[in-house]
């Protein structure tokens, strides 16, 4: 069976994007600072070019969280495409929660949005049936991978660990009463510690 995988960077103290998330600040205050391992800071080194290519692998279907999609709340009521431009990198089927119907976005390159009333496990099991092979990503944002880790679909989890303190934002872990995981490689620079978890046999 195709393995469903996540990849998040986290600060020390467990959070996946800082407070105050909006338009202008996607991952919140001093969100950006998770990232900086792939985003073309300066002291990145191998470690992180190899977790990069973790992060970027192709998968056959994505799942996320309305919030990662975009900043609109409600009824759609704008005619936003995501944050990633006219050509997102995900190159498949990405199936977004939401509490609101909404037509599929025929993105470039391969990309369609599905806006998914039903909960996760129904965006999951349509991921899961599109992606035949090529496996599922469960892409974010926190709430959406806090549903994947409380369901135990997720086979392989990668955190990215930023030598970062937020002291609030939003959190992966609450919650999520077990982990069963168990590490199988770890990666380290001066911008992330990357340990690639697998469920444990």
């Amino acid at each position: 069976m195709p393995d469903t995988t996540c990849h998040m960077s986290i600060s020390l103290d467990g959070f996946v994007a800082g407070p105050e998330q909006s338009r202008e600040n996607p991952l919140g205050k001093r969100g950006m600072e998770l990232h900086r391992w792939h985003l073309g800071d300066e002291r990145a080194n191998d470690a992180d070019a190899t977790a990069a290519g973790w992060l970027m692998r192709p998968r056959g279907a994505y799942v996320m969280g309305r919030n990662m999609f975009g900043p609109i709340r409600g009824e759609w009521d704008e005619d936003w495409r995501g944050w990633w431009g006219p050509e997102p990198p995900y190159h498949a089927p990405v199936f977004v929660l939401t509490h609101h119907a909404h037509e599929p976005i025929e993105m470039e390159g391969g990309t369609v949005f599905h806006f998914v009333t039903g909960g996760f496990d129904a965006a999951y099991a349509q991921a899961r049936e599109t992606a035949g092979e090529g496996g599922v990503d469960i892409a974010g944002g926190a709430s959406t991978v806090r549903q994947a880790l409380v369901a135990g679909v997720v086979d392989e989890l990668t955190l990215d660990i930023a030598p970062v303190l937020f002291g609030s934002g939003e959190r992966i872990f609450d919650g999520v009463e077990s982990f069963g995981m168990e590490p199988v490689e770890v990666l380290h620079s001066p911008l992330a510690t990357h340990v690639r978890y697998r469920r444990a046999s």
